[in-house]
C-alpha cells in the first residue's frame, strides 16, 4: 500500500502527570496516511498517554501534536466503562457520534458484520462474553470510519478465529492504524513499522520494517552496545588503576595521572545508555488448602447457541492436581460457566464444602475499585499480617506507594499482578481462571504458568494464549463447541 502525505506528527513533546517525573521528554516522530504501525514500550513507559495525547484528551506541556486538517481519529479501548454494561446495541453504538444518524441500525448491522458477530440490537452489553465484547469495543471504533485507527491491545479475549478476521481487516484496511500489542505473530502479519516509547530515556525511537525485522534489529543494536560498554569499562577501570598509582608518584606522574583522568572522564560520556527492559517478577508458589474430597463435580453446563442456553449433561470430576482447560468460540458460554462456577449458583456444579475459591475475572469485576490495594490483599487473608501482606505485595511489583492507592487507579496490567498476589495471601484450593493472560506484560507470563502448574490445588482454566497453556499439563479438556 502506497504512504501519502504525513498525517500525525509528534514536534518536540513533553508531557507527565508529575512534572518532575516526565513520561515524554522532547518527543518526535511522524506517521503517513495509511501506515499500519506498531507502538511498542516498557510497561508504564506511556503507550496509553500517546493515545490520549493523539485523541486530544490531554495536551502536551512543551511541544505540538499536529493532526492533518479534517483527519479523524478514533480509538478501540482496551475495557468496556462499566457505566456502559447495561447499555444496549443500539445506545452502545450511538455515543459514538455527536449526532446520532438516521441510518444508525443499518450502520450497526455493517460493522457487526465486519467484526464477524451476529446479534439482536437490543441485547445488553453486559450479556455478551469478553470476546463478543472485544469485538464490540473495535466495532465501536470502526463505525467512526477514522482516517487514524487507534487500537490498544485488540487481540484479548479473541479467539483464533477472531485473531484471524480482525488481522485480515487491518491488512485490507485503507487508512492508517496504530496498535499497541503483547501479540508479537499479530503485529507481524500486517505493521509495516515500529515505534518504540523508552520508560527510562522517555524518548521515541522509529523503525521501518516488519515487527521481527525491527526486533531483530533492536535486539543487534543492544548487543553492540552492550560490547562497546563492556570495552569502555575495561579501559576506564585500567585507567583509574594507573592514576591511584601515578598519582602517588609526584612530578611528571601527577600530570600523567591528571591527563588519564580526562580520558576516563571522556570514556564515561561516551557510554552508551543501554536499554533497560521491565523488571520481571520473580517465581512464586500459590499454596493450596488441604482438602482431601473432590473439589467440583459438573453433571451439567450451559451452551450459548444462536443466542439462546441449552443445558448439556457431562460427568466431570476436579480433584487436586487436577487441570481442566475449558474452550470453544467467542459468545459461547465460557466466561459465564466460569462465574456462575464461582459464584456457586450453577445447577450444574456442586463445590465441595469449605473450598477456597480464587477467581480471575478477565475484567477484573471482582476487585473493589474503590478498595486500597493494600485493603484488597487483607480483605482475602485469614490472619492479616502486615509483613506478609508486604512481603506477596512486592512479589509482584506492588510497591508501597502502590498499597496506599485506590483499585482502580491501578493499570489494567498491574490489576492483573494484583490478582495474583491476593491468590497468594488466599491460599485457595481450587482456582478459576478466565483469560489470566489479559493485560499482563509477556514477561510475566512463563512465571506465571509456572506458578500455574506447579499449584498443589485443582485448576479450572479459559485462555486463547496457546503459549501460555502450552506451559501448564492440562489432564482433561471440556470444549463446548462439540457440545452443541
Amino acid at each position: 500500500m502506497e504512504h501519502g502525505n504525513v498525517i500525525l506528527r509528534f514536534s518536540g513533546v513533553t508531557f507527565g502527570y508529575d512534572e518532575e517525573k516526565p513520561l515524554l521528554s522532547e518527543v518526535d516522530f511522524s506517521i503517513r496516511e495509511n501506515a499500519k504501525i506498531a507502538l511498542m514500550g516498557q510497561n508504564g513507559a506511556g503507550k496509553s498517554t500517546l493515545f490520549k495525547l493523539m485523541m486530544g484528551e490531554i495536551k502536551p506541556q512543551k511541544g505540538g501534536v499536529h493532526v492533518s486538517a479534517d483527519a479523524t481519529i478514533a480509538t478501540a479501548r482496551q475495557v468496556i466503562p462499566r457505566e456502559q454494561m447495561q447499555d444496549t446495541i443500539r445506545e452502545f453504538f450511538a455515543r459514538a457520534f455527536s449526532e446520532v444518524p438516521y441510518q444508525l441500525d443499518g450502520m450497526i448491522s455493517n460493522v457487526l458484520q465486519t467484526v464477524n458477530l451476529d446479534a439482536p440490537l437490543t441485547k445488553q452489553i453486559q450479556d455478551f462474553s469478553g470476546g463478543q465484547q472485544a469485538r464490540l469495543l473495535l466495532a465501536y471504533a470502526l463505525i467512526q470510519e477514522p482516517d487514524i485507527l487507534l487500537l490498544d491491545e485488540p487481540t484479548n479475549n479473541l479467539d483464533s478465529a477472531g485473531i484471524e478476521h480482525l488481522t485480515a481487516f487491518l491488512i485490507m484496511y485503507p487508512k492508517t492504524v496504530i496498535v499497541i500489542s503483547h501479540d508479537a505473530d499479530f503485529l507481524n502479519l500486517f505493521t509495516e513499522g515500529v515505534l518504540y516509547l523508552d520508560v527510562y530515556q522517555h524518548k521515541m525511537e522509529q523503525y521501518v520494517g516488519n515487527y521481527f525485522d525491527v526486533q531483530e534489529e533492536i535486539s543487534a543494536r543492544l548487543e553492540r552496545d552492550r560490547m562497546k560498554n563492556a570495552r569502555l569499562l575495561k579501559e576506564i577501570q585500567d585507567r583509574k588503576d594507573k592514576i591511584n598509582f601515578f598519582a602517588n608518584k609526584g612530578g611528571k606522574m601527577r600530570k600523567l595521572a591528571s591527563k588519564l583522568r580526562d580520558q576516563v572522564g571522556e570514556a564515561e560520556d561516551e557510554m552508551v545508555d543501554v536499554r533497560r527492559e521491565d523488571r520481571t517478577i520473580r517465581n512464586f508458589d500459590i499454596p493450596a488448602q488441604n482438602t482431601v474430597e473432590a473439589l467440583v463435580q459438573l453433571t451439567s453446563v450451559n451452551v450459548i447457541s444462536n443466542h439462546e442456553p441449552h443445558r448439556i449433561p457431562v460427568d466431570i470430576t476436579v480433584r487436586k492436581r487436577d487441570r481442566l482447560l475449558v474452550t470453544g468460540p467467542n459468545g459461547i458460554g465460557k466466561s459465564t460457566l466460569l462465574r456462575m462456577l464461582a459464584s456457586g449458583k450453577d445447577e450444574g456444579a456442586v463445590i465441595g464444602n469449605g473450598i477456597r475459591v480464587g477467581y480471575y475475572r478477565q475484567d477484573f469485576s471482582g476487585l473493589d475499585f474503590d478498595m486500597t490495594v493494600y485493603d484488597s490483599l487483607a480483605d482475602v487473608m485469614e490472619a492479616k499480617l502486615d509483613e506478609k501482606l508486604r512481603a506477596a505485595a512486592a512479589e509482584f511489583l506492588l510497591t508501597a506507594p502502590l498499597l496506599r492507592n485506590k483499585v482502580g487507579s491501578l493499570s489494567e496490567g498491574q490489576k492483573g499482578l494484583l490478582c495474583f498476589a491476593r491468590f497468594v495471601l488466599q491460599e485457595p484450593s481450587l482456582l478459576i481462571l478466565d483469560e489470566p493472560t489479559n493485560h499482563i506484560n509477556f514477561r510475566h507470563l512463563p512465571v506465571i504458568a509456572k506458578a500455574i502448574d506447579e499449584y498443589k490445588g485443582g485448576l479450572i482454566l479459559v485462555s486463547h494464549a496457546q503459549d501460555f497453556v502450552s506451559q501448564i499439563h492440562i489432564t482433561e479438556t471440556l470444549d463446548l463447541g462439540k457440545l452443541v
